[in-house]
């Protein structure tokens, strides 16, 4: 099964710290060697100032060699810093923490940078002292701590780099202490600052994004996808959040062009709500059809065994292919770190997307064969069939004959209205756009034709930037918390 494992794809978008939970949950596999696992965890571990960690993973790969000399000068250097940023945050804490400093500071920062410097002498030197000791408590492997003194820098400086920078470690900080609300919260707000964030160094009165800018938008946002894993397969709603942010044009476009790999979560996360998406929301409805197309479009470049499963299932109707696909797809989710608790509901939703789709095309089922597709007993299958029908709402159209041990289900035809319905649906929408064409003509635009667009658009995704030979090494250029450890 290592094969299939992508944690070497995935590591390299995280920060070392995020790493480290991945590459334990390796070790308790056989997929690779044990050693190998724990040098890389002692590779990350060496650029932190977790010194005691480190230690305990140097004994364990090198049992009869003492510890390098400079573990033990790099303790002692790591609490004489933690003792100096620690007194000059706290100068700054003593004084916002003030009840009267509380009730005067308004959401105006620059108000309240004037105000802390006339009454208190504190000035944005002195604040930036909370950024730098929270960075610092993130290396010493204390992100609730850290996430506090992130916090308040971010609430006071104008700093919109450093701001940026506390929003990814704070994230972070959430993500490693389990905080699965706040993290969510701080996700979508990281999220709308990557989306808005332009260039505003231009001269421009208008800013416009750079295609500088633009490549370091398409970084953060593949940095983004990764750690928004981590929440997403946490928190109880993440996986229909999961599809409703993943299938946005930005973070399709991004996947696409980045990072395909992450098109088997995108397939787990619609597979494990496909009972709910009647109760969903948006994409959420529509999401497995879509991303269906999506894993067609894109099995070039990435292919596993949950993807093939749905592309078996929906593009080749090929039962005895998902079947096998699915067998695979199962041992898959019990090794994937994101996917392992939840391996009985992709399980389950899975063998319920392989009968709805039986059922469609089938009048006259066996309940043996179905049994054997869906690896289930005769006496589970038969169970499984019965709650199958009273979810699909078939009751009145399927017959069990208990005799013959087959199903017979018996469809209607479609109204003709409602044929008709659903050929119209989209005329209204296609009249507004050829509308609004025609009007933008006469006013003079120049309005591009598809064979246009798409002689524009060739050898590009849809409106992202190309992918360069940077690398996924590439962290977002403004994640000082992130780069000061990756």
């Amino acid at each position: 099964m290592a094969e299939y494992d992508i944690s070497q794809k995935l590591i390299p978008y995280m920060d070392r710290h995020l790493a480290f939970p991945v590459l334990a949950h390796l070790s308790e596999l056989s997929l690779f060697p044990e050693e190998d696992v724990r040098f890389a965890q002692y590779e990350l571990a060496r650029g932190t100032n977790m010194v005691d960690f480190t230690l305990d993973l140097f004994q364990q790969l090198y049992p009869d060699q003492d510890p390098p000399p400079e573990l033990a000068q790099k303790r002692d250097d790591a609490v004489q810093t933690n003792q100096r940023l620690q007194t000059e945050a706290q100068v700054v804490l003593d004084v916002i923490e003030r009840e009267e400093v509380a009730q005067a500071l308004r959401q105006d920062k620059m108000q309240n940078l004037n105000y802390l410097k006339e009454h208190y002498n504190l000035t944005l030197e002195h604040i930036s002292a909370l950024y730098t000791f929270g960075q610092f408590q993130y290396t010493y492997g204390n992100y609730s701590g850290a996430a506090d003194y992130l916090y308040h820098f971010r609430i006071l400086s104008t700093d919109a780099d450093l701001n940026l920078s506390a929003h990814w470690g704070k994230l972070a900080c959430d993500i490693l202490s389990g905080n699965w609300d706040t993290a969510l919260e701080e996700l979508n707000s990281l999220r709308e600052a990557i989306d808005s964030r332009t260039n505003s160094t231009t001269s421009n009165p208008i800013p416009t994004p750079s295609s500088e800018s633009a490549l370091a938008q398409l970084q953060s946002r593949t940095w983004l996808l990764h750690w928004s894993l981590f929440v997403y397969f946490n928190h109880a709603q993440g996986r229909t959040l999961l599809l409703e942010t993943f299938l946005s044009p930005a973070y399709l476009n991004t996947i696409q062009t980045s990072c395909p790999w992450i098109l088997r979560y995108l397939a787990a996360a619609a597979i494990v709500t496909r009972k709910a998406a009647s109760a969903a929301s948006g994409r959420a409805k529509h999401a497995l059809k879509e991303i269906v197309r999506i894993i067609q479009m894109e099995e070039y470049q990435y292919k596993d065994p949950v993807t093939q499963f749905l592309r078996e299932l929906y593009v080749e109707f090929d039962f005895e292919a998902a079947q096998k696909s699915l067998a695979i797809a199962e041992r898959v989710t019990e090794n994937d770190f994101f996917l392992v608790d939840l391996k009985q509901d992709f399980l389950d939703n899975a063998r319920y997307l392989i009968s709805e789709a039986y059922c469609r095309i089938h009048q006259k089922i066996d309940i043996d064969d179905l049994s054997a597709r869906l690896n289930l007993s005769q006496e589970e299958g038969e169970k499984w069939i019965v709650n199958l029908i009273r979810d699909m709402r078939m009751g009145a159209d399927a017959k069990i004959d208990l005799e013959k041990n087959v199903i017979h289900i018996n469809r209607p035809p479609a109204p003709l209205y409602q044929t008709v319905i659903e050929k119209t649906r989209g005329l209204a929408f296609r009249t507004q756009a050829l509308g609004a064409a025609m009007s933008r003509r006469a006013a003079g635009e120049t309005i591009e034709t598809g064979e246009e667009g798409k002689a524009k658009g060739k050898g590009r995704r849809t409106g992202g930037p190309p992918q360069t030979s940077s690398g996924p090494a590439n962290a977002p250029p403004t994640a000082a918390v992130v780069t000061a450890e990756a």
